[in-house]
């Protein structure tokens, strides 16, 4: 039997315009970053849903394929890559993305006077759209669209509570994380009473690993190394360590918290070989640094607790460099609490 919820959610202008937008609108094109984690693919999946109940028609491109582990949430096949669609459309909503480049090629099938709404909750969002919602107090963008669901008053069905549940778990890391408000677990609670099975998600997202990644954490956890404080720690990850695991980008994800987790380090990162002379760095942080800040001077972005950028350079320049900035930001951030003290 299904219970009822009471939520006294907290919504703005934003909210408004982003329903009307849901409302006004069809043939719309749906975007995310590329490489989509659960947040993004669960928020326009969602989305997708909501439209499809409002009678509109969605066309869902990503410049990836999407993770194996994702495939169970509903409509994750209906993903296209640019190439496969024809044409530019003039009503485009991207989620979770925090500026226009990361839609990457996706990017192209915008036209040049497309009404764009923005849908994202990072701090370094540049609010790219004609049209932005960006909610700096939403722990994931999945929050965002229950709360656009609930500016509609719709009803929120199984199919699209386990979207959002999925992004609201993955972004929040099973609601362990410092973003884990008391607005997220009402939210989360409420989508249970639509039949959402937490434990076949968090077991199919969260849980299981192939044997290549965990190859890759045995070869990953070989390279760590910590600063003389002890408060930053890193693990590298060549393309050679890749290829002889038989491993894929999407087995790398997750590994920058092996560091992080370390009784002591303040600072996480994972510098993963990409190609060539370039090379992406993941940041994780548990309480003081803002990581975002520096992903953001990196030219990256995403949250205070967890961001990261892509730089050019050898791998051992870039590890130098980032290593500096971070010990920078550690050392001053303790400087700063021994001063409160």
């Amino acid at each position: 039997m299904k219970r009822k919820m009471s939520l006294n959610l907290k919504l703005n202008q934003d909210y408004k315009t982003a329903a009307d937008f849901f409302q006004a609108h069809d043939d719309l094109l749906l975007l995310v970053h590329e490489k989509p984690d659960g947040d993004a693919l669960g928020s326009v999946l969602a989305a997708a849903h909501l439209l499809q109940k409002l009678g509109k028609t969605v066309t869902l491109v990503n410049d990836d394929p999407i993770p194996d582990k994702f495939m169970f949430l509903p409509l994750a096949d209906r993903f296209q890559l640019p190439e496969q669609v024809a044409g530019k459309f003039d009503r485009v909503i991207s989620f979770d993305c925090g500026d226009r480049k990361r839609l990457g090629r996706s990017a192209s099938l915008i036209a040049e006077s497309a009404h764009l709404l923005n849908v994202d909750h990072h701090v370094t969002n540049d609010k790219f759209g004609t049209e932005n919602l960006v909610d700096l107090e939403a722990a994931a963008t999945c929050q965002i669209v229950f709360k656009i669901a609930y500016q509609l008053q719709m009803e929120i069905d199984l199919d699209t509570a386990t979207c959002l549940y999925t992004g609201l778990m993955t972004d929040t890391g099973g609601f362990r994380y410092s973003n884990t408000s008391e607005e997220v677990l009402l939210i989360a609670a409420n989508l249970l009473t639509k039949g959402v099975s937490p434990y076949k998600i968090v077991d199919r997202v969260m849980e299981t690993i192939s044997w290549p990644q965990l190859l890759l954490i045995r070869a990953a956890l070989d390279t760590l190394g910590r600063d003389d404080s002890g408060q930053i720690a890193w693990v590298t990850i060549t393309r050679q360590m890749v290829d002889t695991a038989g491993g894929c980008d999407e087995d790398v994800e997750g590994l920058v918290n092996y560091p992080r987790n370390v009784e002591g380090v303040e600072v996480g990162i994972s510098f993963r070989e990409s190609s060539p002379g370039r090379i992406k760095v993941s940041f994780r942080s548990k309480y003081v640094v803002d990581v975002g800040a520096i992903a953001l001077e990196f030219g990256g972005g995403g949250h205070a607790r967890a961001a990261g950028c892509t730089l050019e350079g050898e791998l051992s320049a870039v590890q130098e460099k980032v290593l500096a900035r971070v010990g920078e930001a550690v050392r001053s951030n303790t400087a700063h609490l021994e001063e409160k003290e």
